[in-house]
């Protein structure tokens, strides 16, 4: 993985943001301690922005676009949305990315 940061759109007592937390070290191992963990609670903005989409992983891609994976993911959409941010031109079949 690059030396990207990457950042996963969270907030206190979400289930589903634990499991995505999960699959996320199921999938980065030790490279998860670059993934942020936004608490959209924090702010107004990122409650309107995300209040009925988390939790969502995302990042800049090589060419500096940011993209997002809503859930709900698995470790192969995961695994899919990285290897888009590295190779602009891979499209994953079933990974929303926007």
């Amino acid at each position: 993985m690059s030396e990207s940061s990457f950042y996963l759109y969270t907030s206190i007592g979400c289930h589903l943001c634990e499991q995505a937390e999960a699959i996320l070290q199921e999938v980065l191992g030790d490279d998860c301690e670059r993934v942020m963990l936004m608490e959209i609670s924090d702010s107004d903005d990122l409650m309107a922005s995300y209040g009925l989409r988390i939790p969502v992983f995302a990042g800049t891609s090589k060419s500096g676009e940011w993209h997002e994976l809503g859930w709900p993911f698995a470790a192969e959409d995961v695994l899919g949305f990285l290897a888009q941010l590295q190779n602009q031109g891979v499209q994953n079949q079933g990974v929303r990315v926007t």
